[in-house]
């Protein structure tokens, strides 16, 4: 499961649809909908919120945002708390720079015009997140992209 700290507009296609499909696995484990994944160290961050329910429904608004302005069709209806309140939860500059990398190796090799358009640009957060100083966070599992790989 990856639920990108990055800005849905700066995914490709591919991890778009993924972060969504992801999204909604997030929201059954969160509204106790389902048994697995339960224990995904992701969800750490939602769960640490009054309300987990509501910030990961917030979170599938604004990939669902993103591929309305792509034309494609998400369907909001399965979102179970639709609201937006904004940023509510930081993501430390450290981490949203290792899915940077994370992101920029998955491109190169599956989508080589997305990574070269990549190349060129500064990562953002997703909207609902705030930047803040800091290394990788604790619960990241993916292991930093080497500069010779």
């Amino acid at each position: 499961m990856r639920l990108w700290s990055v800005a849905p507009s700066q995914l490709d296609r591919a991890a778009l649809v993924a972060c969504w499909r992801e999204a909604l696995l997030a929201q059954a484990v969160l509204a106790g909908r389902t048994r697995g994944y339960q224990r995904h160290p992701q969800l750490e961050r939602f769960r640490a919120l009054p309300d987990p329910v509501a910030a990961v429904g917030a979170y599938l608004g604004g990939v669902a945002d993103e591929a309305d302005a792509r034309g494609y069709r998400f369907d909001r209806s399965r979102i179970i708390s639709p609201s937006n309140p904004g940023a509510i939860l930081d993501v430390t500059e450290g981490q949203l720079a290792l899915e940077w990398e994370h992101l920029g190796a998955k491109l190169r090799v599956r989508s080589p015009a997305d990574a070269e358009r990549w190349a060129h640009e500064e990562p953002r957060p997703h909207p609902l997140f705030r930047v803040v100083p800091g290394d990788v966070a604790s619960w990241e599992r993916a292991l930093p992209v080497s500069s010779d790989s």
